[in-house]
């Protein structure tokens, strides 16, 4: 069993529960931030913001979007922002960040953990770049995908 399928490891692979109809929370670090390429709040059904967020993990540049990696030794503070997001919301965002359902190819891998928001922990989505695509790529240094993407 590899760690990401266990469900006690604190970085749990998920797969999207068919006919669930709980808004669930999810964090986004890169082009889905307000302002981005895939700015989520112009996607539909239209999220809810609830506020900033961090988590720890390295972010790596691939060219115009980014791809984090949880944890690790160079680990830094990623920051991003948490939206409230519709089942619906779901299956477009799993699109966007090319999820494939059962497959070990997937650019991402979708994760549940814990969002640091002001001091709260906040269960929410992330997409995970997956480990086989940041090999030979450089972290870009810091955790804020618009400030290096504008600078």
């Amino acid at each position: 069993m590899m760690p990401q399928d266990d469900p006690t490891h604190p970085h749990t692979t998920i797969a999207a529960v068919p006919g669930a109809s709980v808004p669930r929370r999810v964090f986004v670090y890169g082009t889905l931030r307000r302002g981005g390429a895939n700015d989520i709040n112009l996607l539909r059904p239209a999220p809810r913001h609830v506020g900033m967020g961090e988590v720890r993990g390295v972010l790596y540049h691939f060219g115009w979007y980014p791809g984090l990696a949880l944890g690790g030794e160079e680990a830094v503070t990623v920051v991003g922002e948490v939206y409230e997001i519709a089942p619906d919301l779901e299956t477009v965002l799993d699109g966007i960040e090319e999820i494939v359902p059962g497959s070990a190819d997937s650019e991402y891998i979708k994760r549940e953990i814990d969002v640091d928001m002001l001091g709260t922990a906040v269960h929410c989505l992330v997409y995970e770049i997956n480990p086989e695509r940041v090999r030979g790529r450089q972290p870009i240094g810091h955790g804020d995908w618009i400030l290096f993407h504008s600078g």
